[in-house]
């Protein structure tokens, strides 16, 4: 099949979900990357229109994926133009490896932006030509604006340039890609020169509050975070003292910073800062700001941030469970006409309540569970006899409304037995159950989710559940699946809150607390518990042998 007769086929079939909507953007772009040159015109039209249609529906990580592929091999100019015209994390990955002619690279250099050019100002293979078509758009086209101050103290600083993030696309993107591209010209050879820890460091602000110079500290540790918003839940940024003054336009005047990066810049900062204006305008240019680290007594009973943040978070649950029962309790009491006749729909409605806060209550008791072994090593309970065949049937059972759900079917045989385990009845419920569940998630539909129940020898002290991996995490390495915010592209929409590696952490931790764990292999993942069976066999042949 030719490839513009290709390009019919997939631009006749119109995506209907989000599946065939990445079947073929990897499709199109994978033609255009090969045989683009090769096009007549009209193909290429409909073909890039098609791009830009598909593109919000096709997840970022799908497209970094595509970006990194088509650098490798891809030499077709307009196709480069438009993953370099995407968000800086897709854009960047493409712009740091594509090659191109160099009439080629001219023919994009108008069609990109700052942030794109920044990208390209960092390699040093590009054609002379393309060096200096970018040194004649000017020195703001690559070049953080430095603070009018700043230019007094420093007049001729350093003589490289240095990169210009893109407010546009947010704080978190703009961080990241300015310490991606920090790490990629250190590979390069040319590291940044090396700064002394410091307890304090100076920045300044856009008009849009997003910091785009700093001295005192690594660059890629303050550029791109805000100060017009306030960061939660621990993230990098400033809290809501600064947000509110800033919508004023007002003084600021120690209010909390927290930053990621080394042990010297890491952690919780204090800063002051001041807005200033155009002389000549009145026009508000920003804020400019002093930050240091704070004092003991500014610090909550002389503790660090990272020591209570167990504790928050098991405050944070017993603040959720008090509503959670109250909600719980009323939808009972409708559900149970205990106060007087009710309608049916509103029967239903609250029936629906009750599961759905049983749905929440498990998750929290999942998160309660992770604070708590996070904070401590668990403590060896109880040895208890548990006839593990029996719970993962129940479990089984229990699952056949999300498997009718999710279309997936779930098979699970028996090698050997009996299958007794040390472990209490709660924790293998919770381990199987939340192990079966998150896989399920992930299963695409019409899948076959299978496994097997072993105990392999009965001097074996392990029986084991395997569990085939289903395709969406067939080549996901051990590292991505133990990692708590992982969860794979093609998640099913109705998947737990809970994500996939946050699951499987969870399993993995319960099992070491009873001295099992979970084996993340290359086919399968294989949860190992500790086996009564085969001890109880091995003192009966012991007795036997006196």
């Amino acid at each position: 099949m030719t490839a513009d007769s290709m390009i019919a086929t997939i631009l006749r079939q119109a995506p209907a979900d989000r599946r065939a909507s990445i079947t073929a953007w990897r499709q199109l772009s994978d033609i255009l990357a090969q045989r683009g040159n090769q096009l007549g015109d009209d193909d290429i039209r409909r073909s890039l229109h098609a791009l830009a249609v598909l593109r919000p529906r096709v997840p970022e990580a799908v497209r970094r994926d595509c970006a990194r592929a088509i650098a490798r091999h891809g030499r077709f100019a307009p196709l480069v133009a438009l993953y370099a015209n995407d968000v800086p994390a897709v854009s960047a990955i493409m712009l740091r490896e594509v090659r191109l002619a160099e009439a080629d690279w001219l023919a994009l250099l108008p069609a990109t932006s700052a942030m794109a050019r920044s990208v390209l100002a960092g390699r040093r293979d590009l054609p002379q030509g393309v060096a200096r078509a970018l040194a004649s758009l000017g020195s703001a086209s690559v070049a953080l604006p430095q603070p009018a101050s700043a230019a007094v103290e420093e007049p001729a600083a350093t003589g490289q340039a240095t990169l210009e993030p893109v407010a546009d696309n947010g704080p978190s993107q703009i961080s990241e890609l300015v310490r991606r591209i920090d790490k990629y010209q250190s590979t390069r050879g040319q590291p940044a020169a090396p700064r002394p820890p410091r307890a304090a460091f100076l920045f300044e602000t856009g008009p849009d509050g997003v910091i785009h110079w700093v001295d005192g500290v690594t660059r890629g540790a303050v550029i791109g975070l805000s100060i017009a918003e306030a960061a939660f839940g621990g993230e990098p940024g400033a809290d809501g003292v600064a947000a509110g003054a800033f919508r004023q336009r007002a003084e600021i005047i120690n209010a909390r910073m927290l930053l990621e990066g080394t042990a010297a810049e890491a952690g919780e900062w204090r800063f002051s800062a001041l807005p200033w204006f155009d002389p000549a305008t009145g026009q508000f240019r920003g804020y400019r700001a002093s930050a240091r680290r704070p004092q003991r007594n500014e610090t909550p009973y002389g503790r660090t941030a990272t020591e209570d943040s167990g504790d928050s978070i098991r405050q944070l649950i017993h603040e959720l469970r008090s509503p959670l029962n109250a909600i719980s309790g009323f939808a009972q009491i409708i559900s149970g006409q205990m106060f007087g006749p009710v309608s049916h729909g509103y029967r239903a409605m609250a029936d629906a309540i009750v599961a759905d806060a049983a749905s929440v209550q498990a998750i929290i008791d999942d998160l309660e569970t992770a604070a708590r072994s996070d904070a401590a090593p668990p403590a060896d309970s109880a040895e208890e006899i548990v006839d593990i065949g029996a719970i993962v049937t129940q479990i089984e059972r229990d699952l056949a409304g999300l498997l009718a759900d999710q279309r997936v079917e779930l098979s699970i045989s028996r090698v050997g037995g009996p299958f007794l385990g040390l472990a209490s009845d709660a924790n293998v419920r919770r381990m199987v159950g939340r192990l079966l569940t998150a896989l399920v998630d992930v299963s695409e539909p019409e899948a076959t989710l299978v496994g097997q129940l072993v105990t392999e020898s009965r001097h074996d002290d392990m029986l084991q559940l395997r569990v085939v991996r289903p395709a969406a995490i067939r080549f996901a390495t051990a590292a991505d699946l133990l990692d708590p915010g992982f969860s794979p592209e093609g998640e099913a929409p109705g998947a737990a809150v809970l994500s996939l590696g946050f699951s499987l952490r969870l399993v993995d931790s319960l099992a070491r607390a009873v001295g099992g764990r979970l084996d993340i292999g290359h086919n399968a993942l294989t949860l190992h518990l500790p086996s009564a069976t085969s001890k109880a066999e091995a003192g009966l042949e012991a007795q036997q042998g006196e």
